[in-house]
């Protein structure tokens, strides 16, 4: 069965809603942003936004959706090191590289969607990266505990820790303490 064709009216109002939303949310931060401001931003009526995404809750899951399974797509089938096709612990360096700038390049995003209710697909989405990075740790180290090691490297960035750093201008920082996080782990132990 064929999709049905979207207006091009309706593809232009979505990115710009879109596009209205994550400059709002850059410049004035998570608790600033209301559906009038987007609204108003974006240049279309608020009923747009409201039948098009249905809350403000909807129109963050898209867009942290977005993000997300643009990730996932990576994760499976993108190019190396993030892809498939070199070492377990150059793909596990590689993904929580990406997923740590995923969350800091849009913090104002990550911190405005921790405070609603969890993404439909939130459930299949934390059982692919807690799989992810189970399967890799393994490889790499079999003599951890591969899903409590890899859930207790995944924690922190869900903490209050991110959006501190971030917004204090420390996001290289950040970057590379999570980067050694994960070096320390995959080095083998001193035996």
């Amino acid at each position: 069965m064929e999709q049905p064709k979207v207006r091009a009216d309706a593809a232009r109002n979505r990115q710009a809603i879109l596009q209205a939303t994550r400059a709002l949310l850059a410049q004035e931060g998570a608790d600033a942003v209301t559906m009038d401001r987007i609204a108003a931003a974006a240049g279309v009526a608020k009923g747009t936004l409201f039948s098009r995404f249905g809350s403000r809750a909807g129109l963050l899951h898209e867009l942290i959706a977005e993000g997300a399974f643009n990730l996932m797509e990576a994760v499976r089938s993108g190019p190396p090191p993030l892809g498939p096709g070199v070492p377990p612990g150059d793909r596990l360096l590689a993904y929580f590289d990406a997923f740590t700038r995923l969350i800091a390049d849009d913090i104002e995003l990550t911190v405005a969607y921790q405070a609603i209710p969890p993404h439909p697909r939130s459930a299949e989405l934390h059982a692919f990266w807690a799989g992810h990075i189970t399967s890799l740790l393994h490889e790499a180290r079999p003599d951890l505990d591969a899903e409590a090691v890899g859930a207790l490297l995944l924690a922190p960035l869900g903490s209050e820790l991110v959006p501190r750093m971030v917004r204090a201008g420390e996001q290289d920082r950040l970057l590379a303490a999570v980067r050694e996080l994960v070096e320390s782990v995959l080095r083998q132990p001193i035996r």
